[in-house]
């Protein structure tokens, strides 16, 4: 599936509309009295809409281009295949309900803190992934052989807070984003690591106690009573891999997330430390 960046819009739609008129009437003087009459039957008001939504619909597609240019190609084609795969996990019952696609734009808009520019690119990728026949297998398949296996984690975690954002995650999209760890040859305890990291998050009633330290638990990708020599290898593995460094080249917002599961990753190795050193 080939990216194409949005190439900023063109005028010559409207200069040959204009010179048609022109024509048709004869002319300056035609086209006044023609305008004139527009004006009076209310017809000119319509005109001005219509122009109205043309010079905004200009606008937005000037700003994604200017965006998309400032952007780097890798930045800009993992998050085409991000939103094309989110768009066919959608549409997996066959229906993009609107409650779905604002699900999407809340996502990117206050997960990943997309600026109005950002928010204007997402929704045209949206639009035209709806459009799209590609099929999920061949996404993926090019996801899998363009990033390394650092992004394709970063992949896997945005697709399970998509899944979480429901308050009753739906077992079919559960079923596929597991099928989807196991098509992008994420091992088996990062999959489980993820998916009870998002399971504990929604389920947790409190911030201390036995759910709380489940929860720590998941997110190291340990069940409940590691001892503390697992608690550490665990540690310094996910560390490695979530290092913010390792998808760098995908652009700040997926830095951010990075980072965001790096305070997680310390405040759950924290508080084991502080518990078995005190203990």
């Amino acid at each position: 599936m080939v990216y194409r960046r949005h190439n900023q819009p063109g005028c010559g739609g409207c200069l040959l509309v204009i010179g048609l008129v022109l024509l048709a009437t004869g002319g300056a003087p035609a086209l006044l009295n023609f305008l004139g009459f527009l004006f009076f039957t209310g017809l000119f008001g319509v005109l001005l809409l219509i122009a109205a939504f043309w010079g905004f619909s200009f606008y937005i597609q000037s700003r994604i281009s200017s965006y998309e240019a400032s952007q780097t190609e890798s930045h800009n084609r993992f998050v085409h295949l991000l939103v094309n795969i989110l768009v066919k996990f959608a549409q997996a019952d066959g229906h993009f309900t609107k409650m779905e696609l604002q699900t999407m734009l809340n996502f990117f808009q206050y997960n990943l803190r997309y600026n109005q520019d950002q928010i204007y690119w997402v929704k045209q990728l949206i639009k035209e992934a709806r459009e799209d026949e590609t099929g999920m297998e061949e996404l993926l398949t090019e996801f899998k052989n363009t990033f390394a296996y650092e992004p394709r984690l970063i992949l896997l975690e945005l697709v399970y807070q998509i899944i979480y954002t429901k308050q009753h995650p739906p077992a079919n999209e559960l079923t596929q984003a597991r099928n989807i760890a196991i098509f992008l040859q994420i091992s088996a305890y990062d999959q489980r690591t993820i998916e009870a990291k998002y399971m504990y998050r929604q389920r947790q009633e409190a911030a201390t106690g036995v759910r709380a330290e489940e929860q720590y638990y998941a997110v190291l990708g340990l069940d409940t009573g590691a001892d503390f020599a697992e608690i550490k290898k665990a540690y310094r593995k996910l560390s490695m891999q979530y290092h913010p460094d390792k998808v760098s080249h995908l652009g700040e917002e997926f830095q951010r997330v990075a980072e965001e599961k790096m305070k997680e990753i310390n405040q759950a190795y924290d508080y084991f430390k502080h518990k078995f050193n005190n203990g």
